[in-house]
């Protein structure tokens, strides 16, 4: 009964209002008496008085910091967790009104830190799935694509050679003529080349298929920014291996991201930088480009809902922050839940 009676907040700010007057009166009757012989009626009244209000100015700065140093500690928690630290606890010590919030804190905390490691090994588990999936996808393209050069370029070539052989001769015979089929091999030779860089860019694997994300992110980031005009610098910072399901959506967001400074951003130079910290890995792509208002954007712009949905499947989150003339900033946290990606 006694630790539920201290336990309770209203009761707790009770007894310091009492202990607090009860001293304070005592110490203010104590002055009372030991100043009645040696000074003036009105002046024991004032130094009672100012013994009254100093003990129990002194009492509410105590109780007002006590509770304040709770609030603090709450508040903080609650910060680190909307931060996706959910493994922060707060240590539930003494017999304070508190505790039992601590507690329910502490619990809720530990729910949702079990969740989030159940979600993110799912997503991971349907990213790895999905990506298992687009292989047998890409292997029955790829049959199809060696179909369609057979039935199309492969035709190309072979109506370029027959009228490139026939060409001499018809050059003699009818000179008009002759230049009519010299302007029909250019036209075909274009198309023909045209259907091959189609069908090489759509047979090109994927950057990351053998490497670890820090080896295909070094070798296509710069390429692709010397062939778009662009000066790109590469910060790695992270200190340990990721899963290949984080690497794999990361890449991925990271091409996202990539392509939209060249579609929109009509940047001299970008930065992408990955670092990590104890509760989750972070990217930052920064560009110096025209940059653009925020509630200007159609929602789904600029792909953004693209890159949220590659970092929600592994419950992180991606967001884009811009200002006219100011670059574009893209930043995706993805939060490091299961072992052997943070310190136990």
């Amino acid at each position: 009964m006694m630790v539920r009676f201290l336990r309770s907040g209203k009761w707790e700010l009770i007894g310091m209002f009492v202990a607090a007057s009860v001293v304070s009166l005592v110490l203010a009757a104590a002055a009372w008496i030991g100043l009645a012989g040696e000074l003036k009626e009105t002046e024991v009244r004032l130094w009672a008085a100012s013994v009254f209000l100093l003990v129990s100015t002194g009492f509410g700065y105590w109780a007002a910091q006590r509770i304040g140093r709770r609030i603090d500690t709450l508040h903080l928690s609650l910060k680190q967790a909307s931060n996706g630290n959910f493994g922060v606890r707060i240590t539930e010590s003494g017999q304070n009104s508190f505790v039992e919030v601590y507690r329910e804190f502490n619990v809720l905390a530990e729910q949702m830190e079990e969740k989030m490691k159940w979600l993110q090994m799912r997503g991971e588990e349907y990213v790895m799935s999905e990506s298992a999936s687009n292989e047998a996808a890409v292997l029955e393209e790829r049959k199809r694509l060696a179909r369609d050069l057979h039935d199309t370029v492969s035709q190309q070539l072979f109506a370029i050679h027959m009228c490139a052989s026939s060409l001499p001769k018809l050059q003699q015979i009818d000179r008009e003529r002759a230049d009519a089929v010299m302007e029909q091999l250019v036209n075909m030779s274009n198309l023909a080349q045209k259907q091959m860089r189609n069908f090489i860019a759509m047979l090109r694997p994927m950057e990351l298929e053998g490497r670890t994300l820090y080896e295909a992110l070094d070798k296509w980031f710069p390429d692709y920014c010397r062939q778009n005009n662009l000066q790109g610098e590469l910060e790695w910072r992270l200190k340990e291996r990721l899963s290949e399901a984080k690497e794999h959506q990361l890449f991925l967001i990271a091409q996202e991201a990539m392509a939209n400074i060249v579609k929109h951003a009509k940047a001299k130079g970008c930065t992408l930088t990955l670092s990590d910290n104890e509760r989750q890995v972070v990217m930052i792509l920064q560009d110096d480009g025209l940059g653009f208002k925020a509630d200007g954007v159609k929602r789904g712009s600029y792909g953004l809902s693209t890159m949220q949905e590659r970092a929600q499947k592994l419950g992180g989150d991606a967001e884009i922050l811009s200002k006219p003339g100011s670059g574009t900033r893209v930043k995706v946290t993805i939060p490091k839940m299961l072992r052997g990606e943070h310190a136990q």
